[in-house]
């Protein structure tokens, strides 16, 4: 049976928009642009085409691959391909599973964003039944 965690459970009452499994390491839009390209590719990639997916720096793609690494949601390999070094980049089981927890905590602020959308459209939307001088 699947555990039941806070961002299962629908949002009501105090907090209701605090979204506490909003992880800041992940949240960063490179970061979160890196984890997502590395989801989508089970096997890894190699730094360049992870550098080109984010359109990042060689800098800046090294230096959130540091930040990624220390908290555990990376692994990186060095290995030779000919006379050339490459990194391959892959997640790791753990992170693979707080990228989802994330994406669900995502998933639940849409919802939620959607739902006070529509309603606020719809009390827009009704016309008046009180007359009022123009």
């Amino acid at each position: 049976m699947a555990r039941k965690n806070k961002a299962d459970e629908p949002a009501t009452g105090e907090g209701r928009f605090s979204y506490d499994g909003l992880d800041r390491v992940i949240h960063e839009k490179a970061r979160l642009g890196i984890l997502a390209s590395l989801a989508a590719h089970e096997d890894g990639l190699v730094f360049n085409d992870l550098k080109q997916l984010c359109s990042l720096t060689d800098g800046n793609l090294s230096r959130h691959l540091g930040v990624l690494s220390d908290a555990g949601l990376v692994r990186t390999r060095k290995s030779s391909q000919g006379s050339r070094a490459q990194t391959t980049v892959r997640l790791t089981a753990n992170g693979r599973r707080q990228f989802v927890d994330y994406i669900n905590v995502l998933e639940r602020v849409v919802a939620d964003a959607n739902i006070d959308t529509k309603a606020s459209k719809k009390t827009r939307s009704r016309p008046s039944t009180k007359w009022s001088p123009a």
